[in-house]
């Protein structure tokens, strides 16, 4: 099992790339501070919390210990002023801050497939698999699909790049190397977050896929 400190560093690196990527969206979508900051918050803590309902722990951890929330927080804000002073970068380069989203959202897909699955295990469930991959998973892509409702846009995981695809490979992978094949957390834990990483920003670069209909016109009138 990891030590302490280790899963910190990781959940607060994880933390900070899914507030960066949530604030940025909503500067994107011209939302005043306030909506980037709870984009932020939600897009960093939002997974946690629906891993925790599924494992019955109640409340949640992001209210019986603010910490992650108020690392989200505080990241979200120097987000939002960073970029406050590069506004006309902003608007003429559309795609790079689409790719920064992209990025740090990779980061934190990666980590948090990792740590949600590493709590299922921790809280009793070593033999489910199936549970601690979709915790994982959940834990991965929850906070980024409530970001992109609140942001008005279709959530990635319905028909992005391999996204969930991605977590569900890192939760799985972890799972396999930590508890299958008994190699140490961080060698199990790093390995999983990389390669969850490299398929996102992979599949991301080359508009990677997964099999999709041909869209179907539907005539309202008949």
């Amino acid at each position: 099992m990891p030590n302490l400190p280790e899963t910190i560093i990781f959940e607060i690196i994880g933390i900070i790339a899914f507030a960066i990527s949530g604030a940025i969206l909503g500067i994107r979508k011209h939302f005043d501070i306030l909506g980037i900051i709870i984009l932020g918050v939600i897009t960093a803590v939002g997974g946690g919390a629906l891993r925790d309902i599924i494992l019955g722990i109640n409340p949640p951890m992001m209210f019986q210990n603010p910490f992650y929330t108020i690392i989200a927080f505080l990241t979200s804000c120097i987000t939002f002023w960073v970029l406050l002073i590069s506004t006309s970068k902003l608007n003429k380069n559309k795609r790079f801050f689409a790719d920064l989203v992209n990025f740090f959202d990779a980061i934190g897909l990666g980590i948090f497939a990792v740590t949600g699955t590493n709590t299922a295990i921790l809280n009793g469930h070593v033999e489910n698999i199936f549970l601690c991959v979709f915790v994982g998973t959940i834990t991965a892509i929850g906070g980024g699909m409530m970001r992109d409702i609140l942001a008005g846009k279709v959530p990635f995981v319905l028909y992005k790049d391999v996204y969930a695809t991605a977590a569900i490979v890192g939760a799985l992978l972890y799972y396999l190397l930590h508890m299958t094949f008994n190699l140490s957390w961080f060698i199990s834990s790093s390995t999983a977050i990389l390669i969850t990483i490299i398929i996102r920003l992979l599949a991301s670069f080359f508009g990677l896929r997964l099999p999709r209909l041909p869209k179907i016109e539907v005539n309202d009138k008949e």
